[in-house]
């Protein structure tokens, strides 16, 4: 479905994706933007980059969706993660009570996927996350910061192929390793604390792998990097980054690759 250039809406989590996406959304010509933000998740400074804002609490989708009509919105992306413990502080409405109900398991697929069908109730579509945001996917190859070497390739490769099949699982989306050894599995607890872990255990030129799942949904849960990532990485003693290329969105780019520069983080695409 072709985006909607007269009024889209988006649901802001945490980070810059959000202002990211209005930046794009407006050079390719939207003329209204509506959010729907999140209380200690979305940055404040996003309200002056839209035309309509409402702020809610993480499990409030009954609101979410009246404002959304009220608006006369008819597309809806999803730009911005929520963090993990906000997840286990939900102020579940009867709406999504019910819909949780219904799930017998409770992953972002599932769960995303459950409030892209709510959403469908009241003629509302979720674009996917990438909408206006392709030309920020990488091709293969080196992306920034230094030059690696084979051995540092090596190691790209084999944690790239285990997030493959820890995604396939449900389980994450990124691991850490070093020497052909996995030292960290992302799970609920995000990337930055899988990161943490991992460059803790490698004491320094340790390598993260961050995938998309098989068969990924791009309405969700797209993988994403930015300065936050580099920085994240560089204080755990990662060294390398690898990305799936066309599939992970590199934010903030510019500064990511200065940031990149400055701390000597590569990132690569596979």
């Amino acid at each position: 479905m072709s985006p909607d250039l007269s009024n889209i809406a988006l649901i802001a989590g945490n980070g810059i994706y959000p202002e990211t996406f209005v930046q794009a959304a407006r050079k390719a010509g939207v003329r209204r933007l509506v959010a729907a933000a999140f209380v200690n998740e979305t940055r404040p400074e996003l309200a002056d980059r839209v035309d309509a804002i409402e702020w809610f609490r993480v499990g409030q989708l009954s609101k979410m969706i009246a404002f959304f009509v009220k608006q006369e919105v008819r597309q809806v992306v999803m730009v911005g993660q929520i963090a993990p413990n906000n997840l286990f502080d939900l102020r579940p409405d009867l709406r999504l009570l019910m819909m949780l109900a219904r799930l017998k398991q409770r992953n972002a697929e599932t769960l995303f996927g459950a409030i892209s069908d709510e959403l469908a109730k009241d003629g509302i579509t979720l674009l996917p996350a990438t909408t206006f945001l392709e030309e920020l996917m990488p091709v293969p190859g080196h992306v920034a910061g230094p030059v690696i070497k084979k051995r540092r390739w090596e190691d790209a490769e084999y944690g790239f192929k285990i997030a493959k099949e820890s995604s396939r699982l449900d389980i994450g989306q990124t691991v850490v390793v070093k020497n052909g050894t996995v030292l960290a599995v992302e799970a609920f607890e995000g990337t930055n604390e899988a990161v943490k872990r991992g460059g803790a255990l490698g004491r320094g030129g340790a390598t993260m792998a961050k995938v998309s799942k098989p068969g990924q949904d791009m309405r969700f849960d797209v993988p994403v990097i930015g300065p936050d990532t580099i920085r994240n990485a560089a204080a755990a003693g990662v060294d390398v980054i690898a990305v799936e290329a066309g599939m992970t969105l590199l934010l903030g780019k510019e500064e990511m690759v200065a940031e990149c520069v400055q701390k000597k983080v590569s990132v690569i695409a596979l």
